[in-house]
């Protein structure tokens, strides 16, 4: 793996050199558009709205359009506006891991020290785990100022970014209703219901298979053979009623 970014995890007066690696992978099948007349690759072109030429690259500016007219910003108010460049991911404060709502999650980086055996990494993660804290800071990754976590998993800690709180959208419009009225009885068996379902996290039990359904399917069709499509079958109720329905998923699961 190639490091993204070089600099020190500190918390107090400690102060920990660190290497982050980005932790996570894309899955998807890289794609190219194609013209379905000839089968050649579709490329992209930056046209004019009004006169629909193409634009040179060294002539487009960007905007932000305010009332009917747009500002042009330039290199030196996006500089400026950029947070000042430092190379320490500073923890703040110690949050508990489990008060941070999974929405707020985007990617994550593991850190490695600098030396193998450093002490104070080791001190933090162990603190860490058996504090069941986590470390909230800020650091500074390709010009932009970034919310994180820092939290041990296994014997590495690692850096999660986090999306600050004006990002999550309000739930006001939606139309939920909140005096939805759920009788004792159907409430009981609901519970029962997750109870039974319930089970440590284990998330190598789940593969994304579309990808590999998919990438099946193109070397059948490169060979000359028709893909066998898969079918759902959509799964139907006795009744309509929700306790009944509760009841007959505890029934399901359990002759399962």
């Amino acid at each position: 793996m190639r490091s993204i970014w070089k600099g020190s995890l500190g918390f107090g007066l400690v102060s920990i050199p660190v290497k982050l690696y980005s932790a996570v992978q894309t899955s998807t099948l890289d794609l190219d558009m194609l013209d379905a007349r000839d089968h050649e690759r579709i490329r992209y072109q930056r046209v004019n709205e009004k006169t629909h030429k193409e634009v040179p690259y060294d002539k487009i500016v960007k905007g932000y359009k305010m009332d009917d007219d747009y500002i042009i910003v330039e290199e030196a108010d996006f500089e400026a506006a950029a947070p000042e460049k430092s190379k320490v991911i500073e923890i703040e404060s110690f949050v508990d891991i489990g008060d941070v709502n999974p929405m707020f999650y985007e990617t994550s980086y593991y850190t490695e020290p600098d030396t193998k055996n450093n002490k104070a990494y080791a001190l933090l993660l162990q603190a860490l785990k058996k504090s069941g804290k986590a470390g909230l800071a800020r650091f500074v990754l390709r010009s932009t100022e970034s919310l994180c976590i820092v939290h041990p998993v296994d014997n590495v800690l690692v850096v999660t970014r986090i999306r600050f709180g004006q990002e999550i959208r309000d739930t006001s419009e939606l139309n939920i209703a909140d005096d939805v009225n759920i009788s004792k009885k159907e409430l009981d068996v609901g519970l029962a219901l997750i109870n039974q379902y319930a089970e440590d996290f284990d998330v190598s039990k789940f593969k994304d298979e579309y990808n590999d359904e998919l990438l099946k399917i193109i070397k059948a069709k490169a060979k000359g053979k028709r893909p066998t499509i898969k079918k759902l079958k959509p799964h139907k109720t006795k009744s309509n009623d929700l306790y009944d329905q509760l009841m007959e998923s505890l029934k399901t699961k359990k002759g399962a």
